[in-house]
Formats: C-alpha cells, structure tokens, sequence
C-alpha cells in the first residue's frame, strides 16, 4: 500500500510539473507573437449623450492624425502613457487603453458628468460635476444643468479643482438635491445667490422666488414647499404671494404681492408623529389674510 501511494503522489507531481512546464510555454509563445503584432489602428468607445470630447479630440490626444501610432509595434507603444495623456484631459473622469492579439488599440473613455453651472460674481464660468469637482465650460458641448449665478465667491483657476468655500458646497448639494427629484428638476428654472449669501430658486411655473437659505435639511424644505404648491396655493391662487420663505424648517413663509405683508404657515406643535404633509394641510385652512 505504502509503494503505491508513492508512485501516486509521483504521477501526480509530474502532471503537475508538465502542465506548469507547457503553461510556461504557452505565455513565452503568447509574448513572442505579442513582440511581433504590430498596431493596426484603433478603436474609440465614449458611452453616454455627452460629447465633451469626441473621437477627433481623442485622435488629436493620442496623435492618431500623425500616424505615429499605427504600424509601430505593440511592445514599442507606451499604453500607461497614452492613459495618461487622456486622464489629463479635464472633461474625462475615467479613461482605460489596452491592446489584443489583433493588433488594435482599444480605448475606453468614461466623461465627467456635470450636474450644476456657476457663474461667479466675477464673471467666471465653470460646472461642478457629479463628485463636487469644477470643471471648465466645452467649445463642443453645453451641458443641460442647472445655473447658479449671484453674490457667488468661488473661483475658478480653469484646471478641474475641488470646491473651496461654503456656499458653493451648499450650490452642489442643492443642485444635485434637485438633479435627483423629477419634480423639482422640472420646476426649478436657475438658483440665485443675494447679497446676504443667501440661495434662492426661481421657478418654472409661477412667479414667486424661493428663499432656501443653505442646504441644511433639504428633505424638510422641499416636502414643506411641495404641500405649501399643492395645499395652500391652489386656495388662494399662484399669484398671491411673490416669494415664499422655507428657510426655517417648521415654516413656510408667504410674502404677499399686494402689501409685502406675509402670511405663514406652521406646523402644529404635537409629540404625536405624523406626516410633515398632514401637518401643513392641517395649518393651511388657518392662513390668516393680511
């Protein structure tokens, strides 16, 4: 018994040692043909709507038009290198090369995403993207995204640069706030910063602004000034009142057109919990005339 587990565990290691030995033969076969394989041409996959950068601009990046690339041997082509000079680009958050047995050099390329647009009150332009990270205006694309303009201090140095003041973290976090709502993506037209550093909204529909303040509990405000749009407006009509305040997250203050006097509408004080929306409807039918 012992003889044969022996010559067991000898054939066992031998077919171990062939299979790594052929392994070892069939990637020293694999990277000789891969020194041989020259480049071919190459082929550019961007996903999404956006056109930021395009093919041509990917071609100039990469000096594609020059020819410098094709017919050059695969092992002879720096693909780190290429990655890099196309992560260099501002508008590309994400950018992947490789290369396969064919001989093309394929490129993957993943755009930032933009989802606000500030105009400083120093006449600088410039969008946020999705991670909070400014980024330049394209001579090739605008972008669909909310804008930001006013008493704003945020500066741009036209190089992707993360946010550096308070109320342009706040812009962000509203934008992105709205970005996510169909509702309130679809009425909120611009945001307005006054002089006290204060944001505003301006509306689609309707002439009212909206005074938020800061974007401290946006969960509050906007269900507060959803029940206020459906609750309270449709009694006393869209043109009673030219601004309506959701700065204090108990309240929605109504300031009138006719006399700039206003009118507000609280939540009951009640330990019971119940719905923000129940509430308001119940403070609505109260709203004082003034």
């Amino acid at each position: 018994m012992s003889g044969k587990r022996i010559w067991n565990r000898i054939l066992v290691g031998s077919a171990w040692v062939i299979c790594l030995g052929g392994l070892v033969a069939l990637m020293s076969f694999i990277e000789i043909k891969k020194a041989e394989v020259v480049c071919k041409g190459i082929k550019v996959y961007i996903p999404g709507n956006q056109y930021f950068i395009d093919r041509q601009e990917v071609d100039n990046i990469l000096h594609t038009t020059s020819h410098t690339l094709e017919g050059r041997r695969l092992q002879n082509i720096n693909i780190h290198e290429l990655e890099n000079q196309l992560k260099a680009n501002p508008f590309v958050e994400f950018a992947k090369v490789y290369t396969d047995m064919d001989g093309m050099i394929k490129v993957e390329i993943i755009q930032r995403q933009p989802i606000l647009r500030i105009i400083n009150r120093f006449d600088q332009d410039f969008y946020v993207d999705q991670h909070g990270l400014k980024m330049p205006l394209s001579n090739n694309f605008t972008a669909r995204v909310v804008v930001a303009n006013g008493y704003i201090d945020e500066l741009f140095a036209n190089r992707v640069d993360t946010l550096h003041t308070k109320l342009a973290a706040s812009l962000y976090q509203t934008a992105g706030y709205i970005r996510k709502d169909s509702l309130w993506d679809a009425q909120v037209a611009q945001i307005y910063v006054n002089q006290a550093r204060e944001i505003e909204l301006i509306p689609r529909v309707g002439n009212q602004k909206i005074l938020l303040g800061n974007a401290d509990s946006l969960d509050v405000k906007f269900r507060n000034l959803k029940a206020f749009y459906t609750q309270a407006l449709p009694k006393v009509g869209w043109d009673k009142y030219k601004a309506l305040n959701v700065k204090y997250t108990n309240q929605v203050i109504g300031i009138k057109n006719e006399d700039s006097k206003t009118d507000t509408t609280r939540k009951k004080s009640n330990p019971v919990k119940t719905d923000t929306t129940t509430k308001l409807n119940n403070d609505t039918s109260q709203i004082k005339q003034q």
